[in-house]
């Protein structure tokens, strides 16, 4: 005969220690993000933001990601002010040129056809919202990216083949993208995926938190 009420204590129990683990907040849909914070946090709620993401004049690639970063977590920590609020934002850079996601097969031809023989940085800021203190703490992680020349039948059937059309700069490191490069240089591989995870490590150490976490949905 089952202890209904061992089960009934053991419950209550495993609930009490699931309300005591802090609630995480992911400020994106992304699944690259969502794999990558995977790696630190077991349990966290995914929200997107609804911000404005146009660049002011005048604005460096590196400060709009700093922007953009604070106003999504702040964005999400208006709705969840006790949570603690994860929010990235990357942006490639081809001078001063802002290389953005090209949605369709035409645009991502035109732009790793304009990258080839080119360096380029990207741009990865991670900003953590901090519940206990309504505080909000950001890191940057540039990644400098170096493309081979490739003929542009070659680069016709990468696209064709990984379809990478919602990615800034037309490609995915993680999966067959990598041909496309000569070199990457960068102390963290996780930022040109779109999260700097040894940044954000930083941040949740800063804040006292524990690695790894367990979090809470």
């Amino acid at each position: 005969m089952p202890n209904t009420l061992t089960n009934e204590i053991l419950f209550t129990m495993n609930h009490t220690l699931d309300q005591s683990e802090p609630h995480f907040i992911l400020a994106s849909q992304s699944p690259y993000r969502k794999l990558l914070l995977k790696k630190l946090i077991a349990n966290f709620d995914c929200h997107s933001p609804n911000i404005d993401e146009t660049r002011q004049p005048g604005e460096s690639v590196a400060d709009l990601v700093a922007r953009l970063s604070q106003q999504k977590a702040q964005a999400i920590a208006t709705h969840f002010p006790n949570s603690w609020i994860i929010a990235s934002d990357q942006s490639a850079a081809l001078g001063t040129d802002i290389l953005g996601k090209p949605h369709e097969h035409g645009q991502a031809l035109e732009q790793l056809k304009k990258q080839q023989g080119q360096t380029l940085i990207y741009h990865t800021g991670v900003c953590l919202y901090n519940p206990e203190q309504q505080t909000y703490h950001y890191a940057h992680e540039p990644t400098e990216v170096i493309f081979r020349s490739l003929p542009t039948e070659t680069l016709n059937n990468y696209l064709l083949q990984e379809q990478p059309y919602d990615c800034a700069g037309s490609f995915k490191s993680e999966g067959l993208g990598i041909m496309l490069f000569s070199a990457i240089h960068s102390q963290d591989p996780n930022a040109l995926i779109g999260l700097p995870l040894i940044k954000l490590c930083d941040l949740l150490n800063s804040a006292g938190l524990q690695l790894p976490l367990n979090g809470r949905a």
